[in-house]
């Protein structure tokens, strides 16, 4: 068994009150699926895009189906998410007042691949006003994106508050800490404690003792082998 404060600090529950999760070492998942929906309606829906050939407006998220969920392992925040979206747009045109709609489609959004290089196709009603359809794969697309890594860093920051507990500093950092020398005197720094959990070394000095016994030799040999004769002393 190990000695106190000695043994392996993933399982020294003293290290919290509640000895809940000891130092984040153990597996715990949540759920994000519901929240993720809620956040990106709310960073997709109403994005506005404006150029030379007219504006237009994202509306709603029309199709939601995937789920999205965070782990935490040995103090890591680990990620899982896939979404396929659709999103309803609107627009008209500058030079003519003409209005049109469309869809923006969001087949694969995972931690499989970057935001970059996710697809997003743009399609249109039939017909006139490829202009605003044009506007949107570029212009469009862009502010697509944009949002999508808001959700994203959303999901790292907002959404994992209190997934990483806080724990104390450790046993041996705690103690050395508390019992750090003030510089006066090596004496004063030393305690039993201490002694213990760092091998504090204490400046020794060496003793020599001599004994002189004013007796002949024969009486001194036979006080310590002769019994009568050690008994009259």
């Amino acid at each position: 068994m190990a000695k106190w404060g000695q043994g392996d600090p993933r399982w020294i529950v003293e290290e919290r009150a509640d000895a809940t999760n000891v130092n984040n070492w153990h597996w715990t998942e949540r759920d994000a699926t519901s929240w993720s929906k809620r956040k990106l309606k709310e960073v997709l829906e109403g994005l506005v895009v404006e150029g030379e050939a007219g504006r237009c407006e994202i509306g709603d998220l029309k199709h939601v189906e995937g789920e999205a969920s965070c782990n935490s392992r040995k103090g890591k925040l680990i990620f899982f998410y896939e979404w396929n979206l659709r999103l309803s747009w609107k627009g008209t045109v500058k030079e003519s007042g003409e209005k049109h709609k469309g869809s923006v489609e969001i087949p694969n959004l995972s931690e499989e691949n970057e935001v970059d290089d996710t697809e997003i196709n743009v399609s249109k009603k039939k017909g006139e006003g490829d202009v605003l359809k044009d506007l949107m794969r570029t212009e469009g697309t862009t502010k697509v994106r944009e949002a999508l890594r808001d959700y994203l860093k959303a999901l790292k920051t907002e959404f994992t508050l209190g997934m990483i507990l806080p724990t104390k500093a450790p046993v041996g950092q705690e103690l050395a800490t508390e019992r750090k020398p003030s510089g006066s005197t090596l004496q004063d720094s030393v305690t039993p404690q201490s002694l213990d959990m760092v091998g504090v070394k204490i400046p020794t000095v060496r003793i020599h003792m001599r004994e002189v016994f004013n007796s002949p030799a024969d009486e001194l040999y036979s006080i310590f082998t002769k019994r009568e004769v050690s008994d009259t002393f």
